[in-house]
């Protein structure tokens, strides 16, 4: 007997769709993610500055810099003079 490659995932995808809600938010937090990488190439940033430089509410910008922090895509660097944010960067895994 012939086993069909990918016949598991054809068959859990055709009787548990992904709702199209939870595909539209994947959709935005992939965009949001990589324009917040793009923005952090450019240097260390907080969260003020970020939602400025994207247009994006400072709540909004936390939300995702926490699950880039939690996959380990960024981390932090320095507190501000002000001692109120962190700055944040790309995280670089080791490859100085």
């Amino acid at each position: 007997m012939e086993v069909e490659k990918g016949k598991t995932a054809k068959y859990r995808k055709e009787k548990n769709p992904v709702a199209k809600e939870v595909m539209e938010n994947l959709k935005y937090f992939t965009k949001t993610k990589k324009r917040l990488m793009d923005a952090l190439k450019d240097g260390d940033k907080t969260v003020p500055q970020l939602a400025e430089a994207l247009s994006i509410p400072a709540d909004e910008i936390l939300y995702q810099i926490m699950s880039l922090l939690k996959y380990g895509f960024v981390e932090t660097g320095k507190i501000d003079d002000m001692d109120e944010y962190f700055y944040y960067k790309i995280k670089n895994n080791g490859k100085d």
